[in-house]
């Protein structure tokens, strides 16, 4: 896709979806339309970017030129003359900024609601919070309105929205990305984070974002490559009380899926870690928010507290009587429960936690702001206070709202911690599992599309999709009619048949694009493969990728592990 036909379809979509509270600013329609043209014509003269035609939203706490800083604090906002080094890395590769989105104000708050500028709903349910602190952010790529979207984390802010819109939040490792040009909320442990409705393009902003910028010291420092782990760690049935309704059984759904795709599952108490999770907030440490921002809500405060967050405000004001004794006696006690959280990682890959432990609706955050807030952090706050790195992932529903659960682990495991979660979710598909999310918007006249093979994201011939503007839908799964080998083509490709009998339900993506475009596709189709209609386990019908029945002599059966990326993975060891 054009980046002028992504902003074309963008002022449509953004429209349509009528969610204000979404954004705190939004860059001329003009404006974006002449930088569309402009990035257009260098890529048509060879520039090389490979993230034109993706849209980008960014948390208002991050710096944008040319657009405001506020972090959702009116009396807090100042005009930046340069991109923070993780925007500025993004649009050289080609993605637009569209706009600035809200948040928590001051990235205080896990729920999406403490902001001047209206509390963000959720996008599917609106009488439900869309999480915080990154909500503008996480809604406004679960609506389909952009494809990425920056947030920034400290005790979850990245991760929480993610899990409860189905989405994909990458919380990188301290430092892999600069937070130079971030207002920051706790300095020493603020990550900025990318959400996403594909795993692969999350991924690769993420690697686009990476790396020293000679500014922020935390991104200068040596990066070492974790052991590697074996065992994925998941806590006993008592460290997961407090869950809603509903939200155990699927958590058991997804150690399950863990399991079927061949990870050594241990039960394991992570009592040290959750022990670190509740210093956060609840010692000395808050004390680094006050450092930040602190002189500045208390003028405001003096002289009357207009637009401030007032939950936020007593949070921030109250983070500045810590002495430097107890912020001593506290680092003590954290460096204690690190070496015990150690002990617990030792020979692991990662956690596996729900990503929160509820999805309250606004009025239940309006009674009681701390206490349900407090109730969202469980798994997430000791994540940056140990240095680890962390992926929530999209894990199915219950009660028709997206489930979320979360790997962490060491840190610069990142790309690992990426892998394993790819490795759960294409098991964990099936007839209880729904899409990642809402479709996004797009034409209503597009195809339907089954890929189960090298046309799949982070496959190599995904870009065939991709170049023709296909928007992928989510993760699905064919009814149990069919069967899969593997064909002896370049590159390698599965071939999908249906079978009389001995059928298995086959994993594979739906992808939409336009009818122009898979007849492309078909033109351009190279024999063995076909296209053809294929039954999904929900009884529909769809257009998706056959073989040849001669491609099949001396083809290597793989249905057993129902996954073409799952057995290419355990194929290459």
């Amino acid at each position: 896709m054009t980046a002028r036909a992504a902003v074309e379809g963008f002022a449509a979509a953004l429209a349509a979806a009528d969610r204000p509270e979404v954004w705190i600013h939004l860059r001329p329609l003009e404006e974006l339309v002449r930088e569309a043209d402009e990035l257009d014509a260098a890529v048509a003269a060879g520039a090389v970017a490979p993230l034109t035609g993706r849209l980008l939203a960014v948390k208002d706490n991050i710096d944008v030129a040319g657009c405001p800083t506020t972090a959702a604090a009116p009396s807090y906002a100042y005009a930046p003359t340069a991109d923070a080094p993780a925007v500025a890395r993004l649009r050289a590769a080609g993605a637009l900024v569209v706009g600035k989105t809200n948040l928590d104000q001051f990235a205080t708050g896990l729920v999406g609601t403490r902001s001047p500028y209206g509390a963000v709903r959720h996008a599917q349910d609106p009488t439900r919070i869309s999480g915080g602190s990154s909500s503008g952010s996480a809604v406004a790529v679960a609506l389909g309105l952009v494809d990425l979207a920056l947030g920034t984390d400290t005790a979850g802010s990245g991760r929480v929205p993610a899990a409860l819109h189905g989405l994909w939040g990458l919380k990188p490792t301290r430092g892999l990305v600069p937070t130079t040009g971030v207002v920051p909320a706790c300095a020493s442990l603020d990550c900025v984070t990318v959400f996403a409705r594909e795993p692969q393009l999350a991924a690769q902003a993420l690697a686009l974002m990476a790396g020293p910028d000679g500014i922020d010291p935390l991104a200068s420092r040596p990066r070492t490559r974790p052991a590697d782990g074996g065992v994925l760690v998941v806590p006993p049935a008592d460290e997961l009380d407090g869950l809603a309704p509903g939200w155990r059984e699927q958590f058991g759904d997804v150690v399950a899926a863990a399991r079927a795709a061949g990870l050594r599952v241990q039960e394991r108490s992570i009592a040290p870690l959750l022990d670190a999770a509740a210093m956060l907030y609840e010692s000395s440490f808050v004390a680094e928010r006050y450092a930040a921002v602190g002189a500045h809500v208390d003028a405001v405060l003096a002289a009357g507290g207009a637009g401030l967050d007032p939950t936020v405000a007593a949070i921030v004001h109250a983070a500045g009587g810590y002495s430097a004794a107890q912020l001593f006696a506290d680092q003590r006690t954290l460096a204690v429960r690190a070496m015990a959280a150690r002990e617990v990682l030792a020979d692991a890959v990662a956690v596996l936690t729900p990503t929160t432990t509820w999805h309250p609706t606004l009025e239940q955050v309006e009674a009681d702001p701390v206490g349900a807030n407090a109730r969202m952090g469980r798994y997430t706050n000791f994540a940056n206070l140990l240095d680890l790195a962390a992926v929530a992932f999209p894990a199915g529903q219950v009660a028709g709202l997206p489930f979320g659960a979360m790997l962490t682990g060491p840190a610069f495991g990142d790309e690992r911690l990426l892998e394993v979660a790819r490795r759960i979710r294409a098991r964990l598909v099936g007839p209880r599992v729904e899409a990642a999310g809402p479709a996004p918007v797009g034409d209503p006249t597009d195809v339907p599309l089954l890929v189960v093979g090298a046309h799949r994201s982070g496959q190599p011939l995904n870009h065939e999709l991709t170049d023709r503007g296909a928007r992928l839908v989510g993760l699905v799964e064919t009814a149990p009619r069919y069967r899969l080998h593997a064909l002896a083509t370049e590159p390698p490709k599965p071939g999908l048949v249906r079978v009389a009998e001995d059928g298995v339900a086959i994993v594979g993506e739906l992808w939409r694009l336009s009818r122009a475009g898979l007849g492309d596709l078909l033109v351009t189709l190279p024999s063995p493969m076909t296209l053809g209609t294929v039954q999904l386990a929900d009884g529909s019908r769809v257009t998706g990728f056959g073989c040849e029945p001669i491609a099949l002599a001396g083809a290597a059966d793989i249905s057993a592990d129902r996954d073409w990326v799952t057995w290419v993975s355990a194929s290459r060891g």
